[in-house]
């Protein structure tokens, strides 16, 4: 075979395996681009996913948010129902008080009338008279207040418990503290007294407080609301961090009040701080 044959021949053969090293390159290309979009493909799940949880984060976060405001206005409707029920519950017992001083009252009257009607029946004509020493004069009777009083006094009792409820501290305190003023010898004034240290409780002022609730045992220590005055002193104490004396506030409350819902709440509280 001439040279010029062999080089013809090799330049076929070269020819014809260019296609097929064109062939392999693009195989390579492909591969490398499908493993590229691969590890895109998981990087963008890697990033979904933390997109999601922190989406899932945030919802969570709602729902806790949502739930502490539900939970924040059932306490203030629980507050205003349980104002209410106060007013209603102290309306009937001075309902029953004006009964029992009427009762008396008239009771009063009666035998004095049939004390009188004796002595004219056992004086006789021309007899003497008897000595008798002067009985003394009755008390005079302490007047009852007017339906016109008892509804301002009411209405200015429910007006303090609106400030208290709308979490109106300050106003509340003044309000019930014009009220003990205005009336001192309302069935009301204990809760009166307590109310004020409750929201001086609110307002963090602790020493306050503490002194309104002392002021309401020592001035109506045999008040429905003494057991109470005396738990609140012991939430103080305890809020303090003074354990010792909120225990012993706590076992004072079961001596002195042992039938309270006070004493029973004082007793779940002692078996707590034991533990």
């Amino acid at each position: 075979m001439s040279k010029a044959a062999f080089a013809a021949g090799a330049l076929v053969a070269l020819a014809a395996a260019l296609p097929a090293r064109a062939g392999l390159f693009d195989d390579d290309e492909a591969r490398r681009r499908i493993d590229n979009l691969r590890t895109e493909l998981a990087q963008q799940g890697k990033d979904n996913e933390a997109r999601i949880a922190r989406l899932e984060e945030l919802i969570r976060n709602i729902g806790v948010v949502e739930l502490v405001r539900q939970l924040e206005q059932m306490n203030a409707e629980i507050a205003s129902l349980r104002g209410q029920l106060e007013v209603l519950s102290n309306e009937n017992q001075q309902i029953q008080k004006r009964q029992r001083d009427f009762y008396l009252d008239l009771d009063s009257r009666l035998k004095r009338l049939e004390g009188g009607g004796a002595a004219a029946a056992g004086t006789t004509t021309g007899s003497a008279p008897p000595v008798v020493a002067a009985a003394p004069e009755p008390p005079a009777p302490v007047k009852a207040p007017t339906r016109e009083e008892q509804a301002r006094e009411l209405k200015a009792y429910d007006a303090a418990s609106n400030l208290f409820r709308r979490n109106d501290f300050s106003s509340a305190i003044e309000a019930f503290r014009a009220f003990v003023k205005e009336y001192p010898q309302s069935q009301l004034a204990p809760n009166a007294g307590y109310w004020i240290g409750i929201s001086y409780a609110n307002l963090k002022d602790y020493p306050r407080a503490m002194q309104a609730q002392q002021e309401l045992i020592a001035r109506h220590p045999q008040s429905p609301k003494a057991p109470d005055a005396l738990l609140a002193i012991a939430s103080i104490q305890a809020e303090q961090g003074d354990s010792g004396s909120a225990r012993n506030t706590l076992e004072d409350i079961i001596a002195r009040y042992p039938g309270s819902d006070a004493a029973g709440k004082a007793r779940t509280r002692l078996a707590s701080l034991r533990r």
